[in-house]
């Protein structure tokens, strides 16, 4: 779990500094205090959705952070976290750590 932790660390920096460099924090101010967005998508075309922080704890979160910063290191194009699968396996995985989560 320690090995893991850093990665928590830097992806909620990143958040943190993509937040405060933009001009209009109309975007962040939707995003309710213990919730991250984040960009879903394989192509140009990203979707944005917002989860709880949670997740960034859950195994199978953490491999898809392994692949995000395999893909972009912490330098996104998109100027926060962005997650290079598809949509439908993003809401596939979010839907099931939502029902473990209940």
């Amino acid at each position: 779990m320690a090995i893991r932790l850093p990665r928590i660390v830097q992806a909620k920096q990143l958040l943190k500094r993509a937040n405060s460099f933009r001009s209009d924090n109309a975007a962040a101010a939707d995003v309710p205090k213990g919730y991250c967005a984040v960009y879903v998508g394989e192509s140009d075309e990203k979707k944005r959705y917002v989860i709880p922080i949670a997740y960034l704890n859950q195994p199978s979160f953490q491999e898809l952070l392994i692949q995000a910063e395999e893909e972009f290191g912490y330098d996104h194009p998109m100027g926060g976290l962005t997650i290079p699968c598809s949509e439908e396996m993003f809401i596939d995985l979010t839907s099931h750590l939502r029902v473990k989560a209940s």
